[in-house]
């Protein structure tokens, strides 16, 4: 059995990791309690006592407006955690999947960004998940791949997703943003793509999210016409289309995240189901 040194255990990605497990693998889980990897000394230390043969890093700090205030600590654990890791992969032979983000790009392209178009983050935490990739890449002799994902959630966690369901209960109305667009990712198949890059021993950058396109306003209304026909809601409510102007935030996002997946899928040969239908398959695990 190979020992897969899963970090960030407690957060979406890392219990759909723990949960899809291939054969062949033990994951070895980690929370910022048992394993702090922005110590250099506590990732040496952890590592010699447990030998890992790979590592997927799903920790990371995405908190993305309060890391304005807290650069230090985003940077703690979204670049200097993995630049860690990767240090310790590279002194152990093994291989390390680091997941990073959208927000590593300004959002102002006209076309859904490639894994080689140029990088240019409008916020903290988008800066500091880019350095986390530049400081993996950069190891000598480290065998990584960088993952890329966006609006990722899952059936029971803290996200968009349960968020919306949760207003739509509360609320006579709702208005949610309509001038950003992306693709949602439901964290199943992002685990899986996170499993098969190591696996495959696949390097270099990938992008990863659920097929297809859509504003947040998009997501939300699809999250309601589903939720109420799997009995979740039991009204609807009108949801208005803001603009970014209209609801303003510490932090700035981009205005396109669509990530061009097609060189992802030819090496992996696979693709996603479209996000439409991951969220129906999400929403019928809490009926």
């Amino acid at each position: 059995m190979k020992k897969i040194l899963i970090t960030g255990a407690n957060g979406q990605l890392g219990r759909a990791l723990a949960a899809s497990v291939p054969q062949g693998f033990e994951p070895v889980l980690a929370t910022r309690q048992t394993l702090d990897i922005a110590s250099e000394t506590a990732v040496a230390d952890w590592f010699e006592l447990n030998k890992p043969d790979g590592i997927i890093n799903a920790a990371a700090y995405t908190a993305v407006d309060k890391a304005e205030e807290e650069q230090d600590v985003a940077n703690s654990a979204n670049n200097l955690g993995p630049m860690n890791l990767a240090v310790a992969a590279v002194a152990c032979g093994i291989p390390i999947v680091q997941v990073s983000t959208d927000f590593v790009f300004n959002g102002k392209s006209g076309h859904p960004y490639r894994t080689d178009d140029e990088t240019d983050p409008l916020s903290v935490y988008g800066v500091t998940k880019l350095a986390g990739e530049q400081s993996v890449l950069s190891v000598p002799g480290v065998e990584a791949s960088v993952v890329r994902t966006a609006w990722v959630y899952d059936a029971g966690g803290s996200n968009f997703v349960s968020t919306m369901l949760r207003l739509m209960k509360e609320k006579d109305s709702l208005g949610v943003v309509a001038d950003q667009i992306g693709s949602p990712t439901y964290v199943p198949g992002l685990a899986a793509a996170c499993w098969s890059l190591l696996q495959d021993k696949l390097t270099g950058i990938y992008h990863w999210t659920d097929a297809g396109v859509a504003s947040w306003y998009d997501f939300a209304v699809a999250i309601q016409e589903e939720g109420l026909a799997l009995g979740l809601l039991d009204k609807s409510i009108p949801v208005t289309p803001l603009t970014t102007a209209d609801f303003p935030t510490p932090a700035t996002r981009p205005s396109n995240s669509v990530l061009d997946k097609s060189s992802t899928w030819k090496a992996m040969g696979t693709t996603a189901p479209h996000w439409r239908s991951n969220l129906r398959i999400a929403l019928r695990q809490l009926t």
